[in-house]
């Protein structure tokens, strides 16, 4: 049995979200006040109404990590929610 307590394959799938998803340029504001940054897969995040600068950030990289795990995890393993393959 392995020490490693997480599997090579969502080790490398963590890598993958981390590397493809992170903020490109430097902070940017609209006139009506909205801040923004670029993430390097092209997807503008920025502030709204009732969220944060911040906030978008880290759902993004969240979401990104997830789809990524999602999609390297071991056939039948319990899920909360089920990934179309």
């Amino acid at each position: 049995m392995s020490q490693n307590p997480v599997s090579a394959s969502l080790r490398d799938a963590k890598a993958r979200a981390r590397v493809a998803h992170y903020t490109v340029g430097t902070l940017q504001t609209d006139g009506d006040g909205t801040v923004w940054l670029e993430c390097s897969c092209g997807t503008l995040l920025r502030n709204g109404p009732t969220w944060t600068l911040d906030e978008h950030v880290r759902l993004h990289r969240a979401e990104a990590k997830y789809l990524e795990l999602s999609m390297a995890a071991p056939p039948g393993i319990p899920r909360l929610i089920e990934l179309g393959r």
